[in-house]
């Protein structure tokens, strides 16, 4: 399924015409993103080269201070959720919250894949974190976008009232069906 985010009105961005995510669940393979970004896309603050991403031994923290995708995955009436981080270039993170925004540890579910494509008007992440959510999950999908002359929009699948804040109990906007039969 394709999801498009929705730029926080406080925060256009100059290059960016959309943010999307494409989310997929199977049986086999587990929970994939593909997030894809249509724009001016030199303008943007990503790295060269395209294809298989060399992921990082460990965990990165302040991904989200540059152009970073992040998806957010709690069970249908519990306070904890598990927040991933991608950078474009192969770094992650991931943490675990026992509550709004209670960090309760970081974690190492390193992603098992991650592949980037690029052209002049898009660019696209495939993240294959290697996890199998429960049918009835809900799920927060969330981008910063940083474009070269140092903008930063905020994109999610909603946003709550007053400043962006992907943690907000109002982003997780998406409950995940069963996973496609493989």
């Amino acid at each position: 399924m394709r999801k498009e985010l929705i730029c926080h009105p406080a925060t256009p961005g100059k290059a960016v015409r959309a943010v999307a995510v494409e989310v997929s669940l199977s049986f086999e393979d587990g929970f994939a993103l593909r997030f894809i970004v249509d724009g001016a896309i030199a303008a943007l603050v990503l790295p060269d080269g395209q294809g298989e991403l060399v992921i990082a031994d460990s965990a990165t923290d302040g991904l989200w201070e540059s152009t970073c995708f992040e998806a957010f995955l709690t069970e249908e009436g519990e306070p904890d959720y598990t927040e991933f981080n991608y950078g474009p270039d192969g770094r992650w993170a991931c943490y675990q919250f026992d509550d709004y925004r209670s960090l309760l540890r970081a974690d190492d579910l390193a992603p098992w894949k991650m592949a980037a494509e690029k052209d002049d008007q898009s660019y696209a992440l495939r993240v294959e974190p290697g996890i199998f959510p429960d049918n009835g999950a809900k799920l927060a999908l969330s981008a910063v976008i940083e474009e070269v002359d140092g903008t930063k929009s905020y994109w999610a699948l909603a946003h709550p009232p007053g400043k962006p804040d992907f943690h907000h109990p109002d982003c997780f906007a998406l409950t995940l069906g069963a996973p496609d039969a493989a």
